[in-house]
């Protein structure tokens, strides 16, 4: 990995940027990676379309904003339908797929990835609030850009409180993406 971007979008309140932050820390305290983090919001900041951005390398960072994501993760339709231009041809697509449909027309080559992610959080978990970690294992199963076990470090360290039902949310995300990764193969 010399250059890996991603792009994190949702609705205001879903976690995006959480999830970016702790995405981002992981890959540098851990993984030891040169890492920048940005977000935006739309105007109405909770409820509207947000998205937070990630360049992951293991050199300096020279240019802090994502130009084309390598991954796409996305979390509402709002966030899909705003922020899907850009997306690279040989793309990866992480759906929340009950609450995102793929529409409009994407590259056949951009590889999609559907978790059920607030599902999961709500029926597995028991916490909606957590489909932001179910997705954060799902894509480090899928990408493989962040390490499992700094990415478990990580969460115990930022919510020791929540950990049993984070961590439960983590693993249950990872086990999405293994099986959506088996679906496409």
């Amino acid at each position: 990995m010399t250059r890996y971007e991603v792009r994190i979008g949702g609705f205001g309140g879903q976690g995006v940027v959480t999830m970016a932050v702790v995405a981002g820390e992981t890959a540098s305290l851990y993984d030891k990676k040169y890492v920048v983090q940005t977000q935006s919001y739309g105007p109405e900041a909770r409820g509207g379309a947000s998205k937070s951005e990630i360049v992951i390398s293991d050199e300096e960072v020279d240019y802090p904003k994502v130009q084309a994501p390598d991954v796409f993760v996305v979390l509402s339709r709002a966030a899909y339908l705003e922020y899907i231009k850009g997306l690279k041809d040989d793309g990866i697509l992480i759906i929340d797929e009950d609450l995102v449909e793929i529409e409009g027309d994407l590259p056949k080559t951009v590889k999609v990835y559907k978790i059920p992610a607030t599902r999961i959080a709500d029926k597995e978990v028991g916490n909606k609030q957590s489909t932001n970690i179910v997705m954060l294992g799902a894509l480090t199963v899928i990408t493989k850009i962040l390490s499992v076990e700094g990415l478990k470090a990580r969460i115990e360290e930022r919510w020791p409180r929540f950990l049993k039902s984070n961590m439960l949310a983590l693993e249950l995300g990872m086990k999405a993406g293994e099986e959506a990764l088996a679906k496409a193969a």
